[in-house]
């Protein structure tokens, strides 16, 4: 598979943008054909006939948002004559010459002048004051003009018209069909062909894609359809009526449907309809049957619905209820997130029930510092306290630790397995976050830790360092890990210590990836045998740790890795006016 530079067009040619989309419709065709129907595959063959100038004018159409354009705005001077370059996009059905137009589209598509004008005696009727503005026109008038109407029905004296683009949801499905979700577009080509990202070049076979089956693509679609009607504001209430029966034999879409429970749920919740957020959280956290009590392991699911579903029940007075649910994932938690969510909320629920709670696991405090500093960026006002050239600091967060990994790992993170890449712009395999990423791989990753045994690490690191720099990655934040940052972390970072943690991470990519400590201080004269680095997490004044911080600190302390937090507070003014 060529690399992503070899597949965009050149911005030299004015049509750049048309050669790109001619490329995802030849790879849909090539590669998805099966899963497209009669009237796709005959769309498809629509494009490729029209003139040239249509075909662009259609793609710009596709590349900008909604689908109705004002006329007077589709001016390309790459293009030429925009009603020339519509009259074939007319003809084939794609562009709709005199849509209906309700209201909501009249006022996006409209400036509040033509507004005024075309709604004159609308706003009259309403005894509006002439000077109102766009959104109070708005609320006034939209509920009297509930019935759609065309453009001269609106305004006769409009000086251009609206089309409206008929083939945008067919459009959108190519579109997923390229690139496996909904969230990349088609600046992705733009992106490489200006250099601005930059993509490992991954082998893609004819078989590797991201959905095996239409049904597939519908459920996706279906989805996506649903939350984007959320994040519009639509009742929940609707949503959840809507919602389809998850797709069970493919554990990517379910997936995504118990992230969707999960967001409806807490929509639910903030509005107050206890029992509909407890139904949405049971079906993310809990997708195919309430577990009986005593389980040995916790079922299938979304841990952080599990974990809302209970607090809620417990907010609601369900003690007992939340009891028989909370005590077998406390046995068998899922994951140090649910372990310690359950450490903190079965105890509760005892005492409210008026039972003995369980023992207490001791937990050894975390080692603690305190500095009065005068006020600024808390983290950059600690580290150029301690800084020092025989012991610098470096603010690092989650990139220090997460990019060794990276670096050490690039191979294992992209392998060519089926189903992990099918197009050439992907920051990362597109299974990354799935339960099954790191068994699929486990042998790779491995040979890549293996190397920590022996010191090669250090070889394998700056090579890769080299060798990858500046491409996209899900770990490697290139701005953030310079030449100096690494030579230190290597020189003083023990490979026992990043083993440990590399395993911490691959237990859970997507939870440990973060709550890192902000600082590293190293200390690369230490004396043998002393520690050469000690990472710290600062709290300002009023912060505290949170749980994922809490979970790394505890990981440390057990393994007996130099972290400490630091707590702030701030110098009074006069004070820090004479240190000034």
């Amino acid at each position: 598979m060529p690399a992503a530079s070899a597949v965009t067009a050149s911005l030299d040619d004015p049509r750049y943008y048309l050669a790109n989309f001619r490329f995802v419709l030849e790879w849909v065709v090539e590669r998805h054909g099966d899963l497209l129907s009669d009237a796709e595959h005959a769309l498809v063959a629509r494009i490729a006939a029209l003139p040239e100038a249509a075909q662009a004018l259609l793609v710009r159409m596709v590349m900008r948002k909604g689908e109705h354009f004002r006329t007077a705005r589709l001016d390309y001077p790459e293009i030429g004559d925009t009603e020339a370059a519509l009259a074939p996009l007319i003809e084939a059905g794609l562009v709709e010459a005199d849509p209906l137009l309700d209201v909501e589209t009249l006022f996006q598509q409209l400036r509040l002048p033509e507004l005024r004008r075309a709604l004159a005696a609308e706003i009259a009727a309403a005894g509006l004051p002439a000077a109102t503005g766009k959104a109070a026109l708005h609320e006034a008038l939209a509920p009297r003009l509930a019935a759609p109407r065309r453009l001269a029905d609106w305004w006769p004296e409009a000086p251009d018209r609206i089309v409206r683009l008929a083939v945008m949801a067919t459009c959108d499905r190519l579109r997923l069909m390229f690139f496996g979700n909904l969230r990349q577009d088609w600046s992705a080509f733009v992106l490489a062909e200006l250099g601005l990202r930059h993509y490992e070049r991954v082998a893609i076979t004819p078989d590797s894609r991201a959905f095996g089956r239409r049904e597939e693509l519908d459920a996706y679609l279906a989805l996506h359809r649903l939350r984007e009607r959320l994040a519009a504001g639509e009742p929940v209430e609707a949503l959840h009526a809507e919602l389809p029966a998850p797709m069970i034999d493919n554990a990517w879409l379910a997936s995504r449907h118990r992230r969707l429970c999960l967001a409806l749920g807490r929509q639910a919740e903030s509005e107050g309809q206890g029992e509909a957020a407890l139904s949405l959280y049971h079906r993310a956290g809990w997708p195919e049957s309430a577990p009986e009590r005593g389980a040995a392991s916790p079922p299938a699911g979304s841990v952080e619905a599990r974990i809302r579903h209970l607090r809620l029940q417990e907010r609601r007075g369900e003690h007992a209820e939340a009891l028989a649910l909370a005590e077998p994932l406390a046995a068998a938690p899922a994951s140090e997130e649910e372990a310690q969510a359950m450490g903190r909320l079965v105890p509760r629920l005892c005492r409210r029930l008026g039972l003995a709670p369980p023992a207490a696991r001791p937990e050894p405090a975390h080692e603690r510092w305190s500095l009065t500093l005068p006020p600024g960026p808390v983290e950059a006002a600690v580290r150029d306290h301690l800084h020092d050239a025989a012991a610098p600091v470096h603010y690092v967060e989650n990139a220090l630790l997460t990019g060794l990994f990276g670096l050490l790992c690039w191979e294992a993170i992209f392998a060519p397995l089926p189903g992990a890449f099918f197009h050439p712009f992907h920051q990362g395999p597109a299974d990354l976050y799935r339960e099954d990423f790191v068994r699929r791989r486990r042998d790779r990753f491995d040979a890549c830790l293996a190397r920590l045994d022996d010191g090669r690490h250090r070889e394998a690191i700056r090579a890769t360092w080299l060798e990858k720099q500046g491409l996209a990655s899900p770990f490697v934040h290139w701005g953030a890990l310079d030449e100096a940052l690494l030579e230190r972390a290597l020189a003083c970072l023990p490979a026992a210590d990043l083993r440990a943690c590399f395993e911490r991470l691959l237990e859970d990519l997507k939870a440990n990836r973060a709550g890192l400590p902000d600082l590293i201080q190293f200390h690369p004269g230490a004396p043998e045998g002393e520690p050469r680095y000690r990472l710290i997490e600062v709290k300002g004044p009023g912060d505290r740790l949170q749980d994922n911080q809490q979970r790394w600190l505890a990981f440390f302390r057990a393994r007996g890795m130099p972290a400490v937090v630091c707590h702030v507070a701030w110098q009074p003014a006069a004070e820090a006016l004479e240190d000034g």
